[in-house]
């Protein structure tokens, strides 16, 4: 492939350390090999070379909790119940869609069938379809009558339950050990319940401790990673005491889980999937969940919490990172740089510590720190043209005509335009 050189670019590096700068990146191969740290440009060569014309160039970003099966429906039924086959074109496309809104990595939270996410990372590992850098997960495993446990009593057929239901564990292991066989990245543990299904709410935890056991046991021997729907106090302290790495949501906490957490703030990642809560307090009513109903629902008291909770997180250090439950029709696939405005506005980043969680944090979750995340020399070139100042105004983030061009392992997933056809806006 040609050598790339990006000019007159404004450069954010993603380390949350360095204030953009003018400069010029040079790409050869899939790799950063040049960074040039004033107005004069590097030298060209033979390589293509894009004007940024003042635009930002920033890594690509990282959705550390991605769902590309779930089908902007309403409920977990109506995304269990898409047909296979139809299933899998969905998790194609959506995959192009994130890859092209500026997420050059993702980190699967669960699938809605067995092997969707495997066989998508497969099918973007082999060129066969366009998509982030994937980390596969398995179906969310859960016990009767808790989150995911949509079977019903005149149909309990497990292949209509959106999570696989284990009771005790030896079942755990047989779970655990088939989504294994199936080359996943990391198991899926919802530990708590969730407000979503008002007979386990949110607060309460359904997982026995030799269930928690039984499935890291067989993931550490495999090497793979512990993920887990976490939104209860107790099942954030499970989660660590069992040595699950990324936690989901993490909405109540009291304060010897905070020191729980703050002790393994090195090995640990939380990504709390806020704007789910925001939406269904304000944005739900089109389908049928009004404000009240809502609050109703648990929901107004796990906001509050939720904000208090990650805020403390926050200013202790440990790393949050945005990302969780896109895909439902309150929140759609492909807004989710919406939570670094969540961030700023509400847990008390500045705009520079979101845009570290979704690049430098981003790479650490993709267990690659030493080449993703980074506008540095040596890094995978994953990378992000941007019109305007993400600082000034992260909203341009989440919006196409702002993203001018991704570029993922050297390669163009969306072409940036000839400087000279349009002028961009230098201002967010």
């Amino acid at each position: 492939m040609p050598d790339v050189v990006f000019t007159n670019v404004r450069i954010l590096d993603g380390t949350g350390q360095n204030n953009p700068y003018t400069g010029s990146v040079l790409v050869r191969d899939n790799r950063i090999r040049q960074v040039g740290r004033s107005t004069a440009p590097i030298a060209p060569g033979n390589a293509t070379v894009i004007d940024g014309a003042g635009a930002t160039l920033m890594p690509g970003m990282c959705e550390a909790h991605t769902h590309f099966s779930w089908n902007d429906a309403a409920t977990l039924s109506a995304i269990q119940t898409m047909p296979l086959e139809e299933h899998v074109l969905w998790c194609a496309k959506v995959a192009k869609r994130y890859l092209q809104a500026g997420f050059t990595s993702c980190v699967g939270a669960a699938c809605a069938k067995p092997r969707l996410d495997v066989v998508i990372r497969n099918a973007i590992n082999a060129g066969q379809i366009p998509g982030p850098r994937y980390l596969a997960a398995s179906q969310e495993i859960t016990v009767l009558g808790a989150l995911g446990d949509e079977t019903l009593p005149h149909l309990p057929f497990p292949e209509f339950s959106f999570g696989v239901n284990i009771s005790g564990a030896d079942e755990m292991r047989k779970a655990v050990r088939l989504f294994l066989k199936y080359g996943v990245d990391s198991i899926k543990l919802n530990l708590s319940g969730d407000n979503f299904t008002p007979q386990s709410p949110a607060e309460t935890t359904w997982m026995l401790e030799e269930e928690v056991a039984a499935a890291m046991r067989e993931v550490k021997i495999r090497g793979k990673r512990g993920v887990a729907h976490a939104r209860s106090s107790e099942s954030v302290k499970q989660a660590l005491r069992h040595g699950i790495e990324l936690i989901y949501h993490a909405s109540f906490v009291d304060e010897e889980a905070l020191d729980m957490l703050e002790a393994q703030k090195d090995r640990i990642f939380v990504a709390p999937g806020i704007a789910i809560l925001y939406a269904m307090l304000h944005e739900a009513e089109p389908w049928g969940i009004t404000h009240a109903m809502a609050c109703d629902m648990g929901y107004q008291i796990e906001w509050d919490a939720a904000l208090v909770s990650l805020s403390k997180m926050h200013k202790r250090g440990i790393r949050v990172l945005p990302g969780g439950d896109y895909g439902f029709a309150f929140t759609p696939h492909t807004q989710n740089a919406r939570d670094l405005e969540f961030f700023v506005k509400y847990l008390g980043f500045t705009p520079m510590e979101a845009i570290r969680s979704t690049t430098l944090y981003g790479g650490q979750v993709m267990m690659r720190p030493d080449e993703l995340g980074l506008v540095k020399e040596g890094y995978l070139a994953d990378l992000l043209l941007v019109d305007g100042d993400p600082l000034a105004n992260l909203s341009i983030l989440r919006d196409p005509k702002r993203i001018l061009a991704v570029m993922k392992d050297g390669v163009f997933a969306k072409q940036p335009e000839i400087a000279t056809r349009r002028q961009w806006e230098r201002a967010a």
